[in-house]
């Protein structure tokens, strides 16, 4: 037997034999060339056979997860068409005379690589997206047949060493029993899409899982990120009893999703959902959200050859808001920077973007960019909730100066006789230490704040997110995390605003009864969670869930404080 930790990345058990899912040889030679006119002709052949095939497996990702999730391959079909990218193979094509390629697949790592370096989870998701779509077209080059799981005969456990979005969807589902990868994480987009399907997923088990790939048995629990390899009987047992009663308890808190979150003794907290459009804002009522605590905007700018206009972010919000009608809404200013190049915004090269000019810091050097957002938000506002919110705040004069802009566009749309709420609350992630630690001062400043736990977590021990080896700091459970959130939430009620999470930590059955208990009034996660994040405030008195949080704060260690709350449920 042997036991594995990697990351719970898709809630459920999975229990069978192992599917060995090997990565196609795209091995190619570098070489020269000096004909780019017929090297771009190549391309635009790959390419156009490469659009056929996405437009196969988007059709299929719809009719077996829906629309949003389908949504994932219109993101692929338009990166083809990427000038940006088609400009950067044809020049290294042309004057380093290198092999169509070698050219297509360093201009895919670039881009890649970018996407990397961002902090914020969902863009660094997409880096596995660019890969997958280079991938294809490299296929094509070599002229080689697509790979799938066809191969599969009967139920089992898909093992492999990571599996792109195109993978995922092509399983074969009645068959899939669930997925364990060596690399990956949470937020990835073939994450999202197992959680989509229903399928348990472990992820970032690391390359100590291919070691034992010949196993005869594997269990994977989604929920915890446990991998247990040759388990005995005794324990196939216990999960496939644990497993009966996930699958009862899911389908129960499903069908009570719509109803409050409040708990045995009558105290009633905010579930709301994180969001990156209109398609999002649908699902989130779906699964039972009171509102959005989180909405991204950098699709805007980063899915745009040019600054996006007043007037077409204005729509994007409009069409979010008119899906949640009076329902609140928070939105995050535009949170990109020196980690990404925008080709319409000089930002240069940083040795450390996770530290650099980014989010806030960018907008306050270039108020009439930062302005443009800002009017078209106050401009959306009218006749809904909508809440704007600061990312990557680090000091109280930030703040200041975001809200000087803020009333300068407020001003500006009020002499372009547009109409604007009567009220637009204002609001800083919470993602920075030092915030954290001058909370007091803070909440003197704002209306709310919003704990991003993602980042809070990466910066209080100071462990960078996409690095495997120090993965195992980067747990949001962890006692010196929990005590900010509880200094963050204690100092915004002394001066009587609210204070919510929008990160991962929202969402974690393992922390929904802590963050409970240490006060906090709104909870905003991926629209999926919703449903089980309710059912477990349900569950729970607030003066347990009370004592359970001044408990936790006093150990040592995440390890620690999951136990306790294990040994705590209701």
């Amino acid at each position: 037997m042997k036991i594995i930790s990697g990351i719970a990345a898709s809630n459920g058990i999975a229990i069978g034999p192992i599917f060995l899912y090997e990565e196609e040889d795209l091995s190619f030679e570098r070489s020269r060339c000096s004909d780019s006119t017929k090297e771009m002709k190549r391309l635009n052949g790959a390419l156009e056979k490469a659009r056929g095939e996405i437009e196969t497996i988007r059709d299929k990702a719809e009719a077996e997860t829906g629309s949003d999730e389908a949504a994932i391959f219109e993101a692929h079909a338009m990166f083809l068409d990427d000038p940006a990218l088609l400009e950067a193979v044809e020049k290294t094509i042309k004057e380093e005379q290198l092999n169509l390629e070698s050219a297509w697949m360093d201009s895919i790592e670039m881009y890649a690589s970018q996407m990397e370096a961002m902090e914020d989870e969902y863009f660094k998701a997409r880096a596995a997206d660019i890969r997958d779509v280079g991938n294809r077209i490299l296929r094509i080059l070599l002229g080689k047949q697509e790979t799938d799981l066809s191969s599969m005969t009967s139920n089992a456990v898909v093992v492999a060493r990571d599996l792109t979005p195109s993978d995922t969807v092509r399983m074969n589902k009645k068959l899939v029993l669930g997925f364990s990868t060596v690399e990956g994480g949470p937020t990835s987009h073939t994450a999202i899409l197992a959680k989509a399907l229903g399928l348990p997923a472990v992820v970032g088990a690391g390359s100590e899982l291919l070691k034992h790939a010949d196993t005869k048995k594997i269990i994977i629990d989604g929920s915890t990120g446990v991998i247990i390899l040759d388990p005995d009987k005794k324990q196939v047992k216990e999960y496939q009893e644990k497993q009966g009663k996930e699958e009862k308890r899911s389908k129960i808190a499903l069908e009570h999703a719509h109803e409050p979150a409040r708990t045995r003794d009558g105290h009633t907290v905010e579930i709301v959902a994180n969001a990156g459009g209109p398609e999002d804002a649908a699902s989130a009522l779906e699964h039972g959200a009171e509102g959005i605590g989180l909405l991204r905007t950098e699709f805007l700018y980063l899915d745009s050859k040019t600054a996006p206009d007043e007037e077409t972010q204005l729509a994007a919000y409009t069409a979010v808001l008119d899906v949640m009608g009076k329902r609140p809404v928070v939105v995050r200013t535009i949170d990109v920077g020196g980690d990404k190049e925008i080709p319409y915004i000089n930002l240069g090269r940083e040795a450390n973007p996770f530290l650099g000019f980014r989010a806030i810091r960018m907008c306050l050097q270039d108020p009439e960019f930062f302005k443009t957002q800002l009017r078209a938000l106050v401009r959306a506002s009218f006749g809904h909730d909508l809440r704007i919110m600061f990312p990557m705040i680090a000091t109280i004069e930030e703040v200041r100066q975001a809200k000087v802009l803020l009333e300068e566009a407020k001003r500006e749309v009020y002499k372009a006789n547009h109409s604007i709420a009567r009220t637009i609350q204002v609001g800083i992630m919470v993602e920075i230490p030092s915030v954290a630690i001058l909370a007091d001062l803070f909440a003197r400043e704002v209306d709310f704040f919003s704990i991003g736990t993602n980042d809070l977590t990466q910066y209080t021990l100071a462990a960078e997110r996409t690095n495997d080896r120090v993965a195992y700091l980067g747990d949001a459970c962890h006692p010196a995390v929990l005590r900010e959130i509880a200094r963050v939430i204690e100092e915004a009620h002394k001066q009587k605003i609210w204070t919510g999470v929008c990160g991962e930590l929202a969402g974690d059955p393992d922390a929904v009864p802590i963050l409970l208990g240490l006060g906090l009034d709104e909870f905003s996660m991926a629209p999926s969670l919703i449903p089980r994040a309710k059912e477990i405030i349900r569950e729970w008195k607030l003066k347990d869930a009370r004592k359970a949080a001044a408990a936790v704060l006093n150990l040592h260690t995440a390890r620690e404080v999951r136990e306790f709350i294990h040994s705590q449920k209701p």
